[in-house]
């Protein structure tokens, strides 16, 4: 317990299933004192995962649409620590967070424990290149802000460097390859062709948009294999449309610096490199502290979202591996989604609230509301499900509202409606006086 007596609820991890968790938290308890709530992070601010393949093709300014931890912790009756966990020492209910080092790699701040009572785990997911050969050295991955910040850079580069006089007057040519045809790399594809674009119009280089190549490769037989059989079709032929090239049944076995190779001993050229295929909890989190943890190093819950091996330690999220109606012919491994993490959040908020007052903790019950992909301003597909509708697919200028209605939703849960309607308009006053990309 903290020196105060009050009971210390640590929150490790501020994407969209922990800073919800931390939101509800701090309005319920940490505003009449009845509990301390802190959630830590490694960086300062929040940025929506979903959004990160707007941020590398530059049709979303990340500083824009940030949340600041501290500012936020401030009107939700909660604290904020920046740290990443190392190690947790479930003895003396304590976490250790590694130092925290400036540009230089001078120590700024040096490594600290903090105690806790109840602590939930929110860390998400990266990508798995499953030991790929040279992924991990010339591949970008998309899990951070700053991964997606960086492709935007090199992609941006590509642009201005072309700029330079050629002797030879040939065409300008840039080639890109996305391994993984999921939701991250098909809407990450479809933005990347809509920007070549608007960079085109813009005058930014000398790279026609029709000199612009977009591979994307999946080792499945079709892309968006979480989504329906007729959703993928009619995704894979817009991308065809839009003159994506689409490579199914290819398992990258390689990556070097000027190409990918398949199993099959094709070759794919490209000078950007981006890796979307496969999740997996960070690899720190395999066996932390003697808990419990699957194959891809997610940490294995119960129906309550309490580790199998602590009480006093709960998961949510993509760090947590929770399998429902497990023996049965129904059973059903909770995928790597947004709407899971916050719908985690939102019940162990209310359990923790009930838990505090002397009640029991309730299971975790998940309801699939659908998923909806956005192929940038062109058109968006998914499905929707419901107990009146049913699993309905939708596509064109509906889905693509809904699509758009998810990230508002997510800042009305942290910021309110009142809120929410000013940074609409906010968005909206953006539009006519700002690019419609990201160019710097």
């Amino acid at each position: 317990m903290s020196e105060d007596n009050s009971h210390r609820i640590v929150i490790v991890g501020g994407g969209a299933g922990g800073l919800v968790l931390a939101t509800q938290l701090g309005r319920k308890l940490g505003r009449k004192a009845r509990a301390r709530i802190t959630l830590v992070d490694g960086s300062l601010t929040h940025l929506w995962k979903p959004l990160l393949h707007q941020v590398a093709a530059g049709s979303l300014n990340s500083y824009e649409d940030e949340l600041n931890y501290f500012a936020h912790a401030k009107k939700n009756h909660y604290e904020f620590q920046v740290g990443r966990l190392e190690n947790i020492n479930r003895n003396e209910k304590t976490i250790q967070l590694g130092a925290i080092n400036d540009e230089k790699g001078n120590t700024i701040i040096e490594p600290r424990a903090l105690p806790y009572d109840t602590l939930v785990l929110a860390i998400g997911s990266t990508s798995n290149d499953f030991g790929t050969p040279g992924a991990r050295e010339h591949c970008i991955f998309l899990d951070s802000r700053a991964q997606a910040e960086r492709f935007h850079k090199e992609f941006l580069q590509n642009y201005l460097q072309s700029h330079v006089v050629d002797a030879t007057k040939q065409p300008r040519q840039l080639n890109i390859a996305i391994v993984g045809a999921g939701a991250t790399g098909v809407e990450l594809a479809a933005e990347l062709h809509d920007a070549s674009k608007t960079l085109s119009h813009y005058g930014v280089g000398d790279i026609k948009p029709e000199n612009v190549t977009i591979t994307l490769i999946e080792a499945g037989k079709r892309i968006l294999p979480a989504l329906s059989e007729k959703v993928s079709h009619n995704a894979h032929q817009q991308l065809l449309k839009l003159g994506v090239n689409v490579m199914l049944g290819e398992q990258v076995t390689e990556v070097t610096r000027e190409c990918l190779t398949t199993a099959s001993g094709r070759r794919v050229e490209s000078s950007l490199k981006v890796w979307s295929a496969g999740v997996k909890a960070p690899d720190f989190l395999k066996d932390i502290a003697g808990l419990e943890s699957n194959r891809i190093n997610q940490l294995v819950v119960q129906s309550n979202l309490q580790t199998t091996r602590d009480p006093a330690i709960f998961a949510i999220g993509d760090c947590a591996g929770m399998v429902l109606n497990a023996g049965t012919k129904a059973e059903f491994r909770l995928p790597p989604r947004a709407q899971v993490a916050v719908q985690q959040a939102q019940q162990l908020s209310k359990s923790l609230v009930r838990q505090m007052d002397g009640g029991a903790l309730k299971d975790f019950n998940y309801r699939d509301y659908g998923s909806l992909v956005s192929m940038s301003r062109n058109a968006a597909y998914g499905n929707l499900m419901g107990k009146l509708t049913g699993n309905i697919n939708v596509h064109g200028f509906i889905a693509r509202n809904m699509y758009i209605s998810l990230y508002r939703m997510h800042q009305r849960s942290l910021f309110g409606t009142l809120s929410m309607l000013v940074l609409i308009a906010k968005d909206l006053l953006n539009r006519t006086t700002r690019p419609r990309l990201k160019l710097h």
